[in-house]
């Protein structure tokens, strides 16, 4: 087994586990702590495939992990993201160096944004007062997936020449 392929290999487990949060959030608004776990752990074996070095890059990658915490751990603590979502992004910015992560922040508010006024558009059309709930995990392991095969893209073509 070579490198890429121990790369790829990472990569489709993790799309495995988006597509578990994505499943589980739409049925029950809920991500599975398991979830956000398996993806740390997994994310220095995907170093490793990578040969990121621990100094800068997989500290820089820890530390930018810290930051979504912090930052969307402040949407959380004003009831505008769930928990799971938090915790999710933060895992989830151990596998994006630099650009990467934050073309996955991007993507993931714009389709959060557009799932929101779908919810919003349903809500109207049914005449409800209640409150939408949005699976914003939907958009999160979306914008994800979309990142993840960008970057397994751009490291096949680095480890490719």
């Amino acid at each position: 087994m070579t490198l890429q392929d121990a790369n790829l290999g990472l990569t489709v487990i993790v799309a495995g586990l988006l597509l578990g949060a994505t499943l589980t959030d739409l049925k029950a608004r809920v991500i599975p702590n398991q979830i956000p776990v398996a993806i740390v752990a997994l994310a220095p074996l995907f170093w490793i495939a990578n040969g990121t070095a621990f100094w800068p890059g997989s500290a820089l990658m820890i530390g930018q992990s810290l930051a979504c915490l912090v930052v969307f751990g402040a949407f959380f603590s004003r009831g505008l993201m769930g928990g799971g979502d938090v915790k999710l992004i933060a895992a989830l910015a151990l596998w994006f160096p630099g650009i990467a992560l934050l073309n996955f922040l991007v993507l993931m508010s714009v389709l959060g944004g557009l799932l929101t006024l779908a919810q919003l558009l349903i809500a109207k059309l049914r005449k409800s007062e209640d409150p939408i709930e949005v699976p914003y995990g939907v958009a999160i392991a979306a914008a994800a997936l979309w990142a993840l095969f960008d970057t397994q893209h751009l490291v096949e073509r680095y480890f490719n020449g």
